[in-house]
């Protein structure tokens, strides 16, 4: 393969690989704010408190989400990141819609935490994926370009919501928010490409990650970190 061709490859391969990501990263954020323009319409339906849906609303999502991001990003660091978005996306995706199905509080609870542990699973993998597949001097245009999908997934989410509910019902809003996003995990499983580890900055990063265990005393080791 010539310079040239190998250069318009990369190229392509790289922000094929971006809009992928932004996808992603926009229906996170859709089935991360579903539940909140339905809050109304579920807690009259399910009969619940104005305590549970604080509960279904933040700690239920969030205490899972921050517990599990720096494990999984450790994870990320050592596998496969492609299957792992995969993998984050398909779960929580998978919850969102079964979150139509639920009949009381702790159907509805184990559904938020599943979605919670999910998509604590996309951004630590999409970050590494992207700063191996963008140079230093691009990198941050990268960056911004994915982060787009935050207010996408957030005007999407409270659009489609209220919209789904107004016709059909709270239920289908989850089913219809969240089956695409299994479709979309395969998309990203079989269509998307791992980069190098090292490949924006012409290297190849092959040799073992060092375990927690050996990182934690390799710091300990060192004055200025104790």
């Amino acid at each position: 393969m010539s310079t040239t061709a190998q250069h318009d490859e990369i190229y392509r391969v790289r922000h094929y690989a971006l809009a992928i990501l932004v996808v992603v990263y926009t229906f996170n954020f859709i089935d991360r704010q579903i539940l909140s323009i339905l809050l109304q319409p579920v807690k009259d339906d399910l009969g619940l408190s104005d305590t549970a849906m604080g509960m279904l609303t933040g700690f239920a999502f969030a205490a899972f989400y921050a517990t599990l991001g720096i494990p999984i990003a450790r994870f990320a660091d050592r596998s496969n990141r492609r299957n792992l978005v995969a993998w984050a996306l398909g779960i929580w995706s998978l919850m969102t819609a079964l979150s139509g199905l639920a009949q009381n509080f702790w159907h509805l609870l184990a559904a938020r935490i599943g979605v919670g542990i999910g998509e604590a699973g996309c951004s630590p993998p999409a970050h590494s994926m992207i700063a191996d597949y963008y140079p230093a001097e691009q990198r941050a245009t990268a960056l911004g370009i994915y982060s787009l999908g935050i207010p996408l997934g957030i005007m999407f989410g409270l659009f489609a919501g209220g919209w789904i509910n107004e016709l059909f019902g709270w239920r289908a809003a989850f089913f219809v928010v969240g089956l695409p996003g299994i479709l979309l995990a395969l998309i990203v499983r079989f269509s998307l490409r791992e980069p190098p580890r090292g490949m924006a900055e012409g290297r190849s990063d092959s040799a073992d990650q060092p375990s927690v265990g050996e990182t934690l005393t390799y710091l300990w080791a060192k004055k200025s970190f104790r």
